[in-house]
């Protein structure tokens, strides 16, 4: 799971309740209008599927399982594996490399790393693997923009919410003991609104997003690692390229090398002296 979404969503909700506590309510007066949270989950998910097509919403339950799934992705293995097929190729040629792309387990590096070995050019494979990734973000796209779109009916639809409990406000100007729950809970219609959209649909939209980038960054990754092998360049010269894709807290040996740098240049002076 991911836990970041997790503390995240369980660290918002007990600020909402906390303040409630704070300003002397209670948490249960949030669900005081199960009327108003119908209308705000039903009304901006309705909304929101009437402007998406019956594929997008059967893929909801897996969009929405996508931004609390921790996604697995070993950049620094994948890169010491690229470095390695590169050192393998300069020695036996793009041939030798049949035997260990059937063991890749990424199907996107194992299609890359085929398209190499069967002769393939340079620029068809830049072409496909690049079309793969662009087709990849539009799918995910479908599942950012859905989320999006929900978190700017919900409000609109606490506002209808909060109209409609007013319209019932007034129809009780004559008992004015119950006008004040009523008036509470045509404005719950709203706060319900707000939170839905700023709690749920837009973080959830935001998360998608974030996972979107990530992948796409380790495909474009592999996407130079595979044409790096194809033009045959030197193995450190590939490590070194594909390290630069990732932030430097990712980037192994860095603390070890230039320490070994410094011992190396302190020996020099000694010598010097």
């Amino acid at each position: 799971m991911d836990l970041t979404t997790i503390i995240g969503l369980v660290a918002a909700l007990a600020t909402v309740v906390v303040v409630m506590i704070l300003d002397g309510g209670s948490p249960a007066e949030l669900f005081a209008a199960p009327a108003a949270i119908l209308l705000i989950f039903s009304g901006s998910l309705s909304a929101t599927i009437i402007t998406s097509s019956m594929k997008t919403v059967m893929q909801l339950p897996k969009f929405f399982m996508v931004a609390f799934t921790l996604r697995k992705f070993d950049a620094a293995g994948t890169i010491d594996l690229l470095a390695r097929l590169a050192d393998k190729a300069r020695r036996d040629g793009l041939l030798g490399l049949e035997e260990d792309s059937r063991k890749i387990e990424d199907k996107f590096l194992q299609k890359g790393i085929m398209m190499v070995v069967d002769g393939v050019d340079p620029e068809q494979v830049a072409a496909i693997m690049d079309t793969s990734i662009e087709q990849m973000r539009a799918r995910h796209k479908i599942g950012i923009g859905f989320f999006a779109a929900a978190g700017g009916f919900a409000p609109t639809f606490g506002i209808i919410g909060t109209v409609m409990g007013l319209i019932n406000v007034l129809k009780q100007l004559d008992n004015p003991s119950a006008l004040g729950e009523a008036i509470a809970s045509a404005f719950l219609a709203t706060l319900w609104g707000l939170l839905s959209a700023n709690l749920i649909y837009l973080p959830i939209s935001g998360k998608l997003k974030t996972k979107d980038e990530e992948e796409a960054r380790d495909r474009y990754m592999m996407l130079e690692g595979i044409l790096s092998i194809q033009a045959g360049e030197n193995p450190r010269i590939v490590r070194d390229k594909l390290t630069a894709f990732l932030p430097p807290s990712e980037v192994k040996g860095d603390d070890q090398s230039k320490g070994a740098d410094k011992k190396t240049a302190g020996q020099a002076e000694r010598v010097q002296a």
